[in-house]
């Protein structure tokens, strides 16, 4: 049983392998493909020679044979429903397609200049697309939960060749990660603090001395397969049920996101399942470049997660109005960061599980719905995505506790309880 197991995860590793550089086209497919090639061009002129023969006036043209009708006109049905579409309907068609037409140009403008080895790297003679054509493709694949196949089929492309296209597409919007991503400093730092009080009922924070927020962290999971050769193989039988039970901490990848209050992404971590740390190296970063942070500001983030004097977090136990006034500010907050979770996930709905086992190529598919997402937020299309946000997973354990941290968080919750002794503010 052992052996068998051994060989069975080595044939799947092999098989893998081979996807990742090439999947030819069966036998059959490809004598399906050829056929249907020549059946288009057969039909073509034919077609041709009809309007040829119909003369300048136009005048109606003769039938062409069944089995041109079956292939050609098998739109028209379709053609026939347009007409009874609501007028509201159509215009929301055309401004749908309108704005997927900007988003696949604003895209292919930004990836004109990028530099990718991937795309170096490919072998001669395999199908290639224009990059307008690959843009749609791939956001096809990324945006819908659709098979190799199925995108395949649709846009006659071989399933090998869908493969690399799309992963050389993740790579080329992976190089813009530094410009489309980044931590906004000096005059940028400033802007990215308007609209962003700690809480939001205090009129003016400047004066009451309660800081504003300049991000939220949190962390979210994205679900993938498990990598080939994690089956624990004991006493010489493979442990399926014990997998089926236990989820191995290598299905699912680890999202560490810094996005601020108009749900842009300034920072982001992708870490296996496996990875417990909690933004330690951001931590030691805030620390050591005191500039990140405008003074006067802070960040946000969920239980689990260090406090420190750059990082806030809320009570573990709440024992009288100032924890529950300071939890209250900082859960409003904590679900602005699970809005642009959901959006994030909404928009690019592949995200909801990654059926790859390889972790390099699932890190540059969540990276690069990361990077799309401060895109489209770019473009002003946050708008065309409505969905209700679930909240994210709080962990319950008390994370790292810095002397710092403590004093700022009792100073915080201390001015916000004078607040509503002033009566400026009304504790909910």
């Amino acid at each position: 049983m052992y052996s068998t197991a051994c060989v069975v995860s080595a044939g799947r590793a092999v098989l893998e392998m081979i996807q990742y550089d090439w999947e030819p086209l069966s036998h059959g497919e490809l004598e399906q493909r050829l056929d249907h090639a020549v059946e288009e061009i057969l039909e073509a002129d034919l077609i041709e020679k009809a309007r040829a023969q119909a003369g300048p006036t136009y005048l109606p043209q003769p039938e062409p044979p069944q089995h041109i009708q079956q292939s050609t006109l098998s739109p028209q049905p379709q053609q026939l429903e347009l007409p009874q579409l609501s007028q509201e309907s159509q215009q929301f068609q055309e401004s749908s397609n309108a704005q997927e037409n900007i988003a696949v140009q604003y895209i292919t403008d930004l990836l004109q200049n990028s530099d990718s080895s991937y795309n170096r790297s490919r072998l001669t003679g395999r199908a290639r697309l224009s990059l307008p054509h690959t843009v749609i493709l791939s956001l096809t694949l990324l945006c819908n939960r659709l098979s190799y196949r199925s995108v395949s089929s649709r846009f006659r492309v071989e399933k090998g060749n869908i493969h690399r296209i799309f992963f050389s597409f993740c790579e080329r919007v992976n190089a813009l990660a530094d410009q489309q991503i980044r931590w906004p400093t000096g005059q940028d730092g400033e802007e990215n603090l308007q609209s962003s009080s700690f809480l939001a009922k205090t009129e003016s924070s400047e004066q009451t001395g309660i800081p504003k927020v300049f991000g939220i962290l949190g962390r979210t999971r994205i679900p993938i397969r498990l990598p080939i050769g994690k089956q624990q193989v004991e006493g010489g039988v493979l442990e399926v049920k014990k997998m089926k039970k236990e989820v191995h901490p290598d299905s699912w990848l680890n999202v560490e996101l810094v996005c601020n209050s108009q749900g842009k992404i300034l920072h982001c971590r992708i870490s296996k399942g496996s990875d417990t740390d909690k933004a330690s190296a951001l931590k030691e970063k805030l620390k050591q470049n005191p500039h990140m942070l405008p003074e006067g500001s802070c960040l946000v983030a969920g239980s689990g997660y260090p406090l420190s004097g750059q990082i806030l977090t809320p009570y573990p136990t709440c024992c009288g109005t100032r924890e529950n006034l300071y939890n209250q500010a900082l859960e409003a907050h904590l679900d602005v960061f699970d809005q642009v979770v959901a959006e994030l996930k909404a928009r690019f709905q592949r995200l909801k599980y990654l059926d790859m086992g390889n972790f390099t190529r699932a890190h540059a598919v969540v990276l690069t719905a990361c990077i799309l997402h401060n895109v489209f937020l770019e473009m002003g299309a946050r708008e065309s995505v409505s969905v209700k946000p679930q909240r994210e997973e709080r962990e319950k354990e008390e994370g790292e506790e810095e002397e710092e941290g403590v004093r700022k968080r009792e100073a915080i919750a201390e001015l916000l309880y004078r607040e509503i002794e002033a009566g400026q503010l009304k504790c909910d």
